[in-house]
């Protein structure tokens, strides 16, 4: 019962959102390519043998395979490692629609494009979550309150929230935040509801030196927004726009910056996480509601187009790196360092994934798990 009760909270949210993203960043690659004119022989989710599929009108398989870890688009000429007196002689015909038959600025393009489809669909899906279901504010409700703060002095406690200050309705943390501000030194009038009973209580807030260029003073009342208590506030389809590029950006960097932080041994390499803590987390946002679903596919595109990114053979970025080269020198790399390239890029690959699984086994408990079952 409790295999099944993990299959269907883990793995299935983890194959939808697999799928998903897979889906999205080999589009890109195929797109592009179709539009460079490249023909596409397959393009399949997962790996192994074929569950089912389509051929389209331009000769292009189209299949779901019986491994759903993945996936990937075969194009006509793309990886060619064989000895030159073995190697298959390209008609005209052929080359013009071969991957290798391409400008390096085409076979870059093509290259790149599965990365920046991620990217693309965090802002998409995050600019029609914060258009449709809104996005996420913090409400005006009190978290933690300072020691000897203006707050503390008040009687404000955790989990209150505020309604109205002096008269002026609020909704959001940020406007208690601004009126608070405005106001040092000034009593203010704060009507709250704790615990389902309205009350109401009077704070001075602390007058404080304005930093930065800013002069005078401003008020600070000493707490901070309740996680717990979170609404959604619906932006027009431009706002939207615009946060879902600004939130993009933000997490871009919160990613580089963490993991330049492993790198540099700030962080532990204990924090990465392989398949199984993905799934965990797509079961866990998939029952905390649709909203945090999605907002936990976005982040997850994001991660997987910088990885694809990394200049490591056999991603995306390893494939840019032999382009680059290419065109400084003006012709490729020799066919046998790329696959000597390709080979330990793989090797790092499986070992990364490898490392992280354990890392996934330790944290989350599995042997632990499994014995239980068995006992």
């Amino acid at each position: 019962m409790a295999i099944i009760e993990y299959l269907w909270d883990w793995i299935i949210p983890f194959l939808i959102v697999l799928t998903v993203l897979v889906f999205v960043h080999e589009l890109g690659h195929y797109l592009i390519a179709r539009r460079v004119g490249i023909r596409i022989e397959t393009f399949s989710i997962g790996f192994g043998p074929e569950l089912f599929g389509r051929t389209d009108r331009h000769g292009t398989r189209w299949k779901f395979s019986a491994i759903p870890l993945g996936g990937y688009v075969k194009m006509f000429g793309e990886h060619d490692f064989e000895d030159e007196d073995e190697k298959h002689v390209l008609t005209p015909e052929e080359e013009a629609v071969s991957f290798q038959g391409k400008s390096v600025g085409r076979r870059s393009a093509v290259v790149v494009a599965g990365p920046l489809a991620n990217f693309l669909f965090a802002i998409v899906a995050l600019a029609i979550l914060f258009a449709v279901a809104g996005l996420p504010t913090p409400m005006a409700g009190v978290g933690s309150v300072q020691p000897d703060s203006a707050a503390a002095r008040a009687g404000f406690k955790q989990g209150d929230l505020i309604v109205d200050i002096d008269g002026q309705p609020v909704r959001w943390f940020d406007e208690v935040r601004t009126i608070v501000r405005d106001r040092p030194g000034q009593p203010l009038r704060f009507d709250i509801v704790r615990d389902g009973e309205h009350a109401t209580l009077t704070a001075v807030p602390t007058a404080t030196p304005a930093g930065g260029n800013e002069r005078g003073e401003v008020g600070l009342l000493g707490i901070t927004p309740d996680p717990a208590q979170v609404g959604y506030e619906r932006l027009n389809p431009l706002q939207a726009a615009g946060v879902a590029v600004q939130r993009t950006y933000q997490l871009t960097a919160q990613i580089l910056g963490a993991l330049w932080q492993i790198i540099t041994g700030a962080r532990t390499t204990g924090e990465l996480g392989g398949p199984i803590r993905i799934a965990q987390l797509s079961g866990q946002m998939a029952s905390d509601g649709a909203v945090n679903f999605i907002l936990f596919m976005a982040a997850l595109s994001l991660n997987l187009g910088l990885i694809n990114l990394l200049p490591i053979p056999m991603l995306d970025g390893g494939h840019l790196a032999f382009y680059a080269v290419e065109a400084v020198r003006g012709r490729p790399l020799n066919k046998r360092i790329q696959e000597y390239g390709f080979r330990i890029g793989l090797a790092f690959v499986l070992f990364l994934m490898i490392f992280a699984t354990w890392n996934d086994l330790m944290n989350l408990k599995v042997f632990e798990f499994l014995r239980e079952l068995i006992s």
